[in-house]
């Protein structure tokens, strides 16, 4: 190439290059504003979301059949009712303005795992092995491919976040 050719294609390299480093949520949906600015504000008793006698297998089983007929995420909510994060991220995603986002995008299913003593084959599966904190996240695509590699562990301290950021963190999965 001549060195004028070079010169006229260097905005589109480095257009192509930034497009290659972008961040996956850059092109993530928009999370909605919520209403509730402060974890304080949420309704209490907080809810006790994960059933300590389901079938976590058929649980999964069922939220990804139904996510590939309607097009949504799944998002397998690791966790125990002794876990006070587990619970305000619960609080929050029942939220109406974050619920109608929830519901658009997601198939939530929660996973109860006691001590991190059971239903941990299904982390594995997904190649996590050992759960760093609680709740954890796996956001799973319609073809069961996980979508949040490396982000399990955010909202492992839901308690000293706010709603707008945990619902930012659903939010960049979403295309």
């Amino acid at each position: 190439m001549t060195p004028r050719a070079l010169a006229a294609a260097a905005p589109l390299v480095a257009l192509v290059a930034l497009l290659a480093a972008a961040p996956v949520f850059a092109f993530a949906a928009k999370a909605p504003t919520v209403a509730l600015k402060s974890l304080a504000d949420l309704p209490t008793p907080l809810p006790y979301p994960y059933d300590e006698n389901a079938d976590a297998e058929a649980d999964v089983a069922a939220a990804i059949k139904r996510a590939k007929a309607s097009r949504k995420l799944v998002l397998i909510d690791f966790g125990g009712n002794w876990c006070g994060d587990c619970r305000v991220f619960a609080g929050v995603i029942e939220q109406p303005d974050v619920k109608k986002f929830v519901d658009k995008h997601y198939e939530v299913v929660t996973v109860d795992v006691g001590r991190y003593t059971k239903n941990m084959q299904i982390p594995a599966r997904y190649g996590v092995d050992k759960l760093q904190g609680v709740p954890s996240f796996l956001v799973v695509d319609t073809k069961g491919k996980l979508v949040n590699e490396g982000a399990f562990f955010a909202l492992t301290d839901a308690r000293h976040m706010t709603p707008q950021s945990i619902t930012d963190w659903l939010a960049q999965w979403v295309k």
